[in-house]
C-alpha cells in the first residue's frame, strides 16, 4: 500500500523556520510529481508549493513565495518543505500529495495519495 507520512510540524515563534519532510513507500517516488498543500481552520485547502517529477519545476503560492522551499531527495523516496521567516498566517495542517502527472498541478483532484497531515503553529 501507498502512505505518505509527514514530519517535523510544531510550534514555533514568528520568523523562525521549520523543514516538514513527508516519506513515500509503496510506490516508485520518481514517476511522481509531488506536492504540499496546507488547510487552516475555517479555510479551504490550499496549494503551498511542488516539484516535478525531476524536480526541476518548482511552484509556489505567492504568499509563500522567497520564504519556503520545496526539494526531494528520489534516492530517500521523501520530499521536503523548508520553512523560514514563518508568519502566523501560516499555522495550518501541512500535506504532502503524490500526482501521476509531470509537473506538480495547484489543484488537489491531481493528487492520487495524500499524508495525513502535520501541523504547524506560528505564535506571534
Amino acid at each position: 500500500q501507498v502512505q505518505l507520512v509527514e514530519s517535523g510540524g510544531g510550534l514555533v515563534q514568528a520568523g523562525d523556520s521549520l523543514r516538514l519532510s513527508c516519506a513515500a513507500s509503496g510506490l516508485t517516488f520518481s514517476a511522481y510529481a509531488m506536492g504540499w498543500f496546507r488547510q487552516a481552520p475555517g479555510k479551504a485547502r490550499e496549494f503551498v508549493g511542488g516539484l516535478s517529477r525531476s524536480g526541476g519545476v518548482t511552484p509556489y503560492a505567492d504568499s509563500v513565495k522567497g520564504r519556503f522551499t520545496i526539494s526531494r531527495d528520489n534516492a530517500k523516496s521523501t520530499v521536503y518543505l523548508q520553512m523560514n521567516s514563518l508568519r502566523p498566517e501560516d499555522t495550518a495542517v501541512y500535506y504532502c500529495a503524490a500526482s501521476p502527472k509531470l509537473l506538480a498541478s495547484v489543484a488537489s483532484r491531481d493528487y492520487n495519495y495524500w499524508g495525513l497531515g502535520t501541523q504547524v503553529t506560528v505564535s506571534s
